[in-house]
Order: C-alpha cells, then sequence, then structure tokens
C-alpha cells in the first residue's frame, strides 16, 4: 500500500474516532488522533493478520498498552474489515462490546484488555517469548504512550525483553510530550527515551510519527535488526489532525461537543 493510501486511511480513522467519541460523549480523543498514522500503518502495511481467520497462528499481534486510546484501535480494525464501522459507534455505550479500553473478550482483533498502564508491553514480552519458544514467526507489536513511561513495570519489561533478545517484538512509544496533567516535562520527565531504551540494550530508532515514508522505513529496519527487541520513539503531536486539539492537554479525556466534532470530521476531510 502506497504513502497517498496510508493517508486517505488515517484520515477515515480519525473521523471514526472523532465520530466514536462524540456518540459516546465521552473518551480519549487526543492520544488516539497521535496515534492514528501510527496505527494504520501496522494494521494496513505492516501486520500479518486476516480479519477473516482472527486467531490464526502465525499472525502478529498488536498490544495497545496505552488502553485509554483504545478508539484508535477500534477504528483500525473496523476500516481492516473486522467487522462494521457502525458498530464502535456504540463506543461506551450501555451493554456495548466496545468498552472505553480494549476488551480482548468482546472484540475480534483485540489481542489484550488494556488500560492500567505498564501491563501491556509486559505482557508483550511474555508473547514476544512465547513465540520464540514455540518457533512461532508472528512478531509482537506493542503502543505506549510517553507518559506511560513513568511506570516502573515498562523498565522491568524492557530489561527483560533485552535479556532474552526478543527481535520479534517492537515498541512504538508515542512521544507527544502530553498526559493528563499536562507537559510530561512538568509531571515527571521521560527524557532522554532514546538514551534510557539503549542502555537496557535495545535497538533505537526515533522518527516523525506522522511521516508515512519514515514509519514504514522504521519498521523495515526493526525486522532486519536480530537478538535485539527495537523500539520506535514516533514524535507526534497529541490531537493531530484537528487544530483546536492539537497540541492541547485539554483534549487528552474530552468528547466534541456537536459543532466541534463538525469542525472536527470537516477539518480531516469528511462531511458531517
Amino acid at each position: 500500500m502506497d504513502k497517498k493510501q496510508l493517508e486517505t486511511l488515517a484520515a477515515k480513522v480519525r473521523i471514526d474516532v472523532v465520530r466514536a467519541i462524540h456518540s459516546a460523549a465521552s473518551g480519549h480523543p487526543g492520544g488516539s488522533l497521535s496515534a492514528a498514522d501510527i496505527v494504520t500503518a501496522l494494521y494496513f502495511n505492516e501486520m500479518n493478520i486476516d480479519p477473516e481467520n482472527p486467531k490464526k497462528e502465525d499472525r502478529d499481534k498488536f498490544i495497545l498498552s496505552k488502553g485509554h486510546a483504545g478508539p484508535v484501535q477500534y477504528a483500525a480494525l473496523a476500516e481492516r474489515g473486522y467487522y462494521p464501522v457502525s458498530d464502535m459507534m456504540r463506543l461506551r455505550k450501555l451493554g456495548s462490546n466496545f468498552q472505553g479500553h480494549p476488551n480482548m473478550h468482546k472484540v475480534p482483533g483485540i489481542e489484550m484488555s488494556t488500560g492500567s498502564l505498564g501491563q501491556g508491553i509486559s505482557v508483550s514480552v511474555g508473547m514476544a517469548l512465547a513465540n520464540k519458544m514455540d518457533g512461532n514467526p508472528g512478531r509482537i507489536y506493542t503502543l505506549l504512550g510517553d507518559g506511560e513511561l513513568q511506570e516502573g513495570l515498562v523498565w522491568e519489561a524492557a530489561m527483560s525483553a533485552a535479556h532474552y533478545k526478543l527481535d520479534n517484538m517492537v515498541a512504538i512509544v508515542d512521544f507527544n510530550g502530553l498526559q493528563i496533567d499536562g507537559k510530561n516535562d512538568d509531571v515527571m520527565t521521560v527524557k532522554p527515551i532514546d538514551e534510557k531504551f539503549a542502555a537496557f540494550d535495545w535497538n533505537v530508532i526515533v522518527i516523525d510519527g506522522h511521516d508515512f515514508d519514515e514509519i514504514l522505513d522504521a519498521f523495515a529496519k526493526a525486522r532486519a535488526c536480530k537478538e535485539k527487541p527495537t523500539v520506535i520513539i514516533a514524535k507526534t503531536h497529541k490531537g493531530k489532525g484537528v487544530s483546536f486539539m492539537e497540541d492541547n492537554p485539554g483534549w487528552h479525556g474530552k468528547a466534541p461537543s456537536d459543532e466541534e466534532a463538525k469542525l472536527a470530521v470537516e477539518e480531516l476531510g469528511g462531511e458531517w
């Protein structure tokens, strides 16, 4: 799939995110929109998956460690054909399968129930190690928030992944610099992310997380790396694609009003 096609799909994913969160009147748009390009590249170009056979043995797995960004994963799965896009518009509704955080027992394509920060990457280490032991070629991809790096559990997982030489594992950090309480640097700095992962003996790649050329190149380099796990530090903008949400921590966990949702969808190239 070429860059233009991926950009078009990422716009659709962002529109789905805005529509679903608006419908729910609750959710996390900022971190969902910042990760949309990365998640689109994974589901439509990088991963070995099959919507017709979600449980096939040799599939690649994606774990959304920053589980509050569930809408972006729901949207990517819908656009990839796992279920109709209309299904996810029941986000956070009573009795809906589409809960605020991904639930592996309720939605096809969800590999792990996430939300407690730090646990997603930790389980990913176990999945990657299990695949190594079983001779399963499936790769494990994990998306973390930058604020999530404040969890000690993340660094225990990083140490384990390097110890077991899990070159079938890729962690992606959605480095938008913001979290629910404001800037990472003000809450608890996570810098220097690259040097920290390098100290844990990871293969480190730093990219623009909104440039598909750089995203795809990073995944190719990760595949080529042997005997080390790879971390892709993706520099992004929270709320990417919607002018009034971009780089604004106030949109971490806030649903748009009718007027705001209409404006956001139109800015993203859709019709309200």
